[in-house]
């Protein structure tokens, strides 16, 4: 579904919210590769001489249980819960001449008086009512050899009496956390983790090779290399047709033409990332502006063309008018020229009326 063009940023955000039915779709897809997966497994394992060794395990896993979050791929348990990671819709960012100057007056005071907001009360000291520290008349100074005690300045520097020394308790965080919480990135399904939907995509073009490969060697019946050498190997390979493995082959090709267009890749970009809704927006509102500006040529063609029908259709009947004239002056011309030598006959020629 294409955006409408009235709130190209908002419907793209609309649009994602329908991107997890559509992946889930792909992984229960994934389900009819069951077959080919242990086909590649069996190959594998015949020509590396490796059966112990697993291919393909995250799209074995999503033919097996669907599009699950990451935390069960993870972990192998069902989450209790989601935290979902929101897609929230950033603010637009402020125009350039909506600043805030402030209120400014629109003449600067008089006299340099400038109030600062500061206010200086009148004291009985001398001192312009600043108090330097020195204690009591008379005892200008002077600094006490002594400290105070605790009480005189309020301060409690830790002192204490001996024997209380202080103690400091670690508290160990986190540890009331539960455990089958699924948060961020583990809430997600592994076709929206990009990590994740990126090795499915990577398995599923692996799957995709392979199958077109053995697909050519079972028609190709000339062959005897291959022939000879599937002698040996288990009767899974053996009992291949070349129909079966093209509908294989078409299953893979269909999933990967849903999680590889355009539209999907957007749609997991801005999920990925919601700033990347930015630049898609931009470039839709520069695909409808171009549109627009080509209707309005298409209209003015169109107009134009009109004017010009008219236009002939007008100048058609002066255009006979015009040729008949010619004809006459054509024959009027000739017979003036023969009478003057003589009554010979003439002909006019490249006129072409």
């Amino acid at each position: 579904m294409c955006p409408q063009g009235e709130d190209v940023r908002r419907e793209l955000l609309a649009q994602v919210q329908a991107l997890p039915s559509l992946l889930s779709r792909v992984g229960d897809g994934a389900s009819a590769l069951g077959d080919a997966i242990e086909l590649y497994q069996a190959c594998v394992a015949f020509v590396c001489d490796s059966p112990g060794s697993e291919v393909l395990p995250l799209l074995r896993f999503v033919a097996s249980h669907g599009n699950c979050s990451v935390f069960r791929w993870r972990t192998g348990r069902d989450p209790l819960s989601l935290e979902r990671p929101e897609l929230r819709e950033e603010p637009e960012p402020p125009r350039e001449d909506t600043i805030d100057w402030g209120d400014f007056p629109a003449e600067p005071p008089q006299g340099g008086d400038i109030d600062w907001g500061i206010t200086v009360e009148d004291s009985a000291q001398g001192d312009d009512g600043i108090d330097w520290g020195d204690g009591e008349t008379g005892q200008e100074g002077t600094i006490p050899a002594e400290p105070r005690a605790q009480g005189d300045d309020g301060i409690d520097w830790g002192d204490g009496e001996k024997g209380q020394e202080g103690t400091i308790t670690v508290v160990e965080a986190g540890t009331e956390a539960p455990e089958d919480v699924a948060r961020g990135s583990d809430a997600l399904t592994l076709l929206e983790n990009t990590e994740t939907r990126n090795q499915f995509i990577d398995e599923l073009m692996e799957l995709e090779l392979f199958l077109a490969q053995r697909l050519l060697e079972l028609e190709d019946e000339a062959d005897v290399v291959a022939m000879s050498q599937l002698q040996l190997a288990p009767a899974l390979l053996q009992g291949q047709s070349g129909p079966r493995v093209r509908a294989q082959l078409a299953t893979a090709r269909e999933l990967l033409a849903q999680l590889c267009s355009r539209s999907v890749q957007h749609l997991c970009m801005i999920l990925a990332s919601p700033r990347y809704v930015e630049r898609v927006t931009a470039l839709l509102r520069q695909k409808l502006l171009q549109a627009e500006l080509l209707v309005a040529k298409r209209d003015t063609l169109a107009q134009k063309r009109h004017q010009a029908l008219a236009e002939q259709a007008a100048l058609e009947p002066k255009l006979q008018q015009l040729q008949d004239r010619i004809k006459e002056l054509q024959k009027l011309i000739e017979a003036d020229i023969s009478k003057r030598y003589g009554g010979r006959p003439v002909n006019l020629m490249g006129v072409n009326v």
